[in-house]
Parts: C-alpha cells; structure tokens; sequence
C-alpha cells in the first residue's frame, strides 16, 4: 500500500520519496524523506501500527515548518503521520481495511500540504495560517485516490492469493458509501445550521432545544423523538474546536470534490494522474501554504469558484 501511495504522490507531484534516517520513539516508526530534483523539501515520520500506550485515531501535525532563517538557513519542513493500524502477525504483513486506506491516504494529504510549501514565512508556511473552512481539502482530495478502480486495483492485493480486489466487489463497496447520502447531507447540514445559528443570533443559547427543532423543522426528513437529545453531547463545537465552523466539514467536501474532478476532467490512458493537473494542484493549493487565501488559491487552480456539482455526482445525487 505504501509503495502504491509513494508511487502516486511521485508521479503527480513530481518528487521521490526515500528513506531516511533519524531517532524514532518506537522500533515500528519509519523516517523518510521528499526531493525534488535531488533537492531535500520535506522530512516525515510515520508511525502506522497501534500499541499499548498510544493515542487511539489518527492525525498528521508539524515538528517544524518551512522557514528561511535569521541566520541564512532554510529550514525543512517535518511532519509526523500517525496512525492506529493492526500490526503484521505471524509473518504476515499488516492487513488494512479499505476504511484504513482511506485513512492513510487523507493524512497524507494534510502532510503534503505541510511539506511541499514553497513559502519560507514560518506563520503562513505550510499548513500554518490555512482557513479552518479549507484546511482539509488536501486531505480529502487525496481520498478520492481510493474511490477510483484504476488507482485500486493497483494497490490491492489478497494476503495468500495475491489477486487484487474484485470488480464487483469494488461496485458493492461505492454503493454502500453512497447509499442514502442526501440524508447524510441533510444530517451534515443540519448540524452546521444549527452550529451558525447558535453562535450569530444573541440569546439563542437560551433557547437551544427550541433552536435545534426550528432548524430541524426546514432540514430534517426524518425528524428525531422529543427525547432526543444530542445536542447536549455535540463536542465538536462545545469541545472540539469547530465553534461556528462546523461548516468547514461539507464544505471542504466541496473543495476537493471539485478539485478532483479537475484531475477527472484531463484523465487519459493512464487514468487520473495527470502530472500536469497534479503539477498545476501543487503549485496553486500545497505550495502557497496560508500566503493566499484558501479561495484565491482554489480560483488559481481551477480558474473559478468552486461548483458543488462534482460532490453532488461523486456521492450518487446527480
């Protein structure tokens, strides 16, 4: 899988990815690093395996940005991947879900946008200084890679046969991913509105379970019972950092939605990677870092705003 990921952030980014050398906390972790034209850019840790002790879920962050320093130096960005991936036993190697692949694939992509930045200011380098409402479009962009049958069936592989995952395996797995998604969407926007309304209309905290029906009332298909009281427990915008943001999640959706069909539209006999598309994403969106606007650096790319028709297509709506 890793040799499959490597493989398609070289071809469209135009980099390598070797390994590297430096102290790591743990005997699984991996050290590597990025060129471009045999020319260092970025560094990475990448700790996949779970273990006693270990944070459950999985992130990227930073161990330092790209930074041009006082004294002359040019600081290499590092990052460090993280993931909770059942371990190999018994010989065998280290068997992932398509859930799993996903996961790596998206973490990826915020990593890719935190070493590829082109800026050399430490507060708008990389990943630093992003909008909240666009910072995962580089992650979920990269998502798109396990939903395209081209990309798949290079990259899997029975554990004893060898054979990459069936066709119509395939099939049945992208008609459960869309199934009912217009009721998701109504979830996901219902959530958001009710996340806005609270936070911009003063007193409305007064009055959150009457907030929440109103909104449920022009959203909602299937309304919840009386009882239902899942705002009380909603903690990503009581305890999540996503106060007046909840948005950010359907709308990034939109973002890279979008972006991807950017990479759909110039498709040819080798599929979706497109050096010259990837090359134009790397130059418009992971290079400029938070230097730009995330929406400037959309327009940049796709010569426009962002339509919601690739997401509404990608999720069977349209």
């Amino acid at each position: 899988m890793l040799e499959g990921l490597f493989r398609i952030i070289e071809t469209l980014f135009e980099v390598s990815i070797r390994p590297d050398r430096a102290p790591v906390w743990h005997p699984s972790v991996r050290f590597f690093r990025i060129e471009r034209a045999g020319q260092l850019i970025g560094q990475f840790y990448l700790d996949p395996y779970a273990r006693n002790g270990k944070r459950p879920g999985a992130w990227m962050d930073d161990v330092r940005a790209r930074w041009a320093r006082p004294e002359g130096m040019l600081q290499t960005p590092v990052a460090h991947l993280v993931c909770n991936f059942a371990e190999p036993v018994n010989g065998k190697p280290a068997l992932l879900t398509h859930d799993d692949v996903t996961t790596l694939f998206h973490e990826f992509g915020h990593g890719l946008h935190h070493m590829l930045t082109q800026v050399d200011e430490l507060g708008v380098s990389g990943i630093a200084g992003v909008e909240w409402d666009a910072v995962e479009l580089p992650s979920q962009f990269m998502e798109n890679f396990c939903w395209e049958w081209d990309v798949v069936k290079r990259l899997t592989a029975h554990v004893d046969s060898g054979e990459p995952l069936p066709r119509a395996l395939f099939d049945r797995m992208l008609a459960a991913k869309n199934f009912q998604s217009g009721l998701q969407t109504l979830r996901q926007v219902e959530f958001a509105l009710f996340d806005m309304r609270l936070h911009a209309e003063p007193g409305s905290e007064a009055r959150i379970p009457s907030l929440i029906s109103e909104v449920r009332s022009e959203i909602a298909v299937l309304t919840p019972p009386a009882f239902n009281r899942f705002q009380h427990s909603f903690s990503h915008i009581f305890d999540g950092g996503y106060a007046a943001g909840y948005y950010s999640y359907k709308w990034a959706e939109v973002l890279s939605a979008d972006a991807w069909s950017a990479f759909e539209e110039t498709a040819h006999d080798g599929g979706v990677l497109n050096v010259t598309t990837g090359r134009r994403y790397r130059e418009a969106v992971l290079e400029a870092g938070g230097s730009r606007s995330a929406m400037e650096s959309f327009k940049a790319f796709r010569g426009r705003e962002p339509h919601i028709d690739a997401l509404l297509r990608h999720q069977g709506m349209a």
